[in-house]
């Protein structure tokens, strides 16, 4: 792709997503949800391919449909009650259109079946842009409207994402495929925790998107886009290996990584609100999520291919100054310490 045109669709995705984030007013937020939608569609086709054209359509519909039921559920409160401040959606109707919208747009569960078709389709750069940069604008809105979504509602789809987004990813070899299913799993403990603590639904996005993208980094660098050609990434790069094992570990949920607290502070919460039931479906349903985890774990870490050449030296790949994956990789495993002080902030 000409660089003038990467540079103007990357500047489009950074001005619709802080135009929604900035915004008071339903009309700005809802410009800043297309502009965004219209910036990612060139970066899917850049491919040439019938996969990646067939992503952009799906993504193009679903996308379309969720913001032209955000306009109409804004126009539907406008009416009902006159006002168009984001913080002020007081009519039922519109809210719970608006939270299917919103589902629709992030990829909750039931409405996440477009997700990992869409993402089988694309690089593995536009699949990091895809599950990160993409979701801040619409969470950004149910964080904003959290006080007057249904809270039944949100319970509901929160158990569903997690427990469809485990189940989906278990018979997956597709790595793609893998994270779409993560990032519905995920996004149901954002759901989860919404109505009662918007700030843990913060902490759990900013260590999703600090996981994802070390995930996709690592990826990237070892082009591996199945569990086939993740197994032989211990003889070319035996450090990215162990650093993608632990990062697995962290999306798990597992101590001491970041993924850990998250979960940990959600589920007390979860607790102290009297709902022990939900608590406990959430934690099991995390299992399965963990279970596709190890499985890719044991494929990059315990798992060495067949080495059939004559050569007693060990094949590696060139090694580059990359300061993105170290940093991220750290943040992974090392910001447990840190991250409760993110909640007095």
């Amino acid at each position: 792709m000409n660089p003038y045109a990467l540079s103007i669709l990357l500047s489009s995705l950074a001005v619709g997503t802080i135009t929604t984030l900035s915004s008071s007013h339903w009309f700005l937020a809802w410009v800043g949800l297309e502009i965004n939608t219209l910036a990612i569609i060139p970066l899917m086709t850049k491919m040439h391919h019938p996969r990646a054209t067939e992503s952009a359509t799906k993504y193009f519909l679903t996308q379309a449909t969720a913001s032209a039921l955000i306009l109409f559920s804004t126009i539907t409160n406008a009416w009902a009650t006159g006002e168009w401040t984001i913080i002020t959606m007081n009519d039922n109707t519109s809210t719970f259109i608006l939270t299917i919208a919103l589902a629709i747009k992030l990829g909750i569960a039931p409405f996440h079946l477009w997700l990992p078709d869409v993402m089988q389709g694309l690089t593995l750069t536009t699949c990091l842009i895809l599950t990160t940069w993409q979701k801040l604008a619409p969470m950004s809105l149910m964080i904003m409207t959290s006080h007057q979504l249904n809270t039944n509602l949100l319970i509901t789809m929160a158990m569903l994402s997690t427990v469809l987004g485990g189940w989906g990813g278990l018979n997956q070899t597709q790595m793609r495929k893998m994270m779409a299913y993560s990032s519905i799993a995920h996004l149901g403990w954002m759901t989860l925790i919404l109505s009662f603590s918007p700030k843990l639904t913060t902490l759990n996005l900013m260590i999703y998107l600090m996981l994802t993208s070390s995930m996709f980094l690592m990826m990237m660098t070892m082009t591996s886009t199945n569990m086939n050609k993740l197994s032989t990434s211990w003889l070319k790069t035996p450090m990215l290996a162990s650093s993608m094992m632990i990062t697995l570990m962290a999306l798990g949920g597992l101590p001491p990584t970041s993924g850990f607290l998250p979960k940990w502070l959600i589920l007390q919460e979860m607790t102290k609100q009297h709902l022990g039931a939900v608590s406990t479906l959430m934690a099991m349903s995390a299992l399965l999520s963990l279970f596709f985890y190890l499985r890719l774990s044991y494929a990059v870490s315990l798992t060495t291919a067949p080495n059939t050449s004559n050569s007693n030296m060990a094949w590696r790949m060139t090694h580059n100054q990359m300061q993105m994956h170290p940093t991220m990789i750290t943040l992974t495993t090392m910001m447990l310490p840190i991250t409760p002080t993110l909640l007095t902030m």
